[in-house]
C-alpha cells in the first residue's frame, strides 16, 4: 500500500451508525432550537409563511435557520456524548 494510504486511513475517524437514541437526540436538539428561536427571532414572518397552526408569525427562513442550528446542536451532542461513552 502507498504511505499515503496508510496515513489517510489512520486519521479517519470512526463512523457512527444509525440508532434511535440518535435519533431522538437530533430530533430534542431541533425541537430546543426551534422554541428558542421562536421567541429570540426580532424581525419574523418577511418570508413565506408554514400552513401549520401553532407556527403563526414563524416562516419558512425561521424554521429552515433554527433547524440548522438544530443540526450543528445535535451533531456537537452526538459527537460529545459518544467520544465519553454515554451512546
Amino acid at each position: 500500500m502507498n504511505i499515503y494510504t496508510e496515513i489517510c486511513t489512520g486519521l479517519i475517524s470512526k463512523t457512527y451508525t444509525w440508532s434511535i437514541q440518535i435519533a431522538l437526540i437530533m430530533i430534542t436538539c431541533n425541537v430546543i432550537c426551534i422554541g428558542i428561536g421562536r421567541y429570540a427571532i426580532k424581525v419574523r414572518g418577511l418570508g413565506p409563511s408554514i400552513p401549520l397552526s401553532g407556527f403563526e408569525g414563524l416562516g419558512i427562513p425561521e424554521l429552515l435557520a433554527t433547524t440548522s442550528l438544530g443540526h450543528i446542536i445535535g451533531a456537537g451532542t452526538i459527537l460529545g456524548l459518544n467520544s465519553i461513552g454515554m451512546i
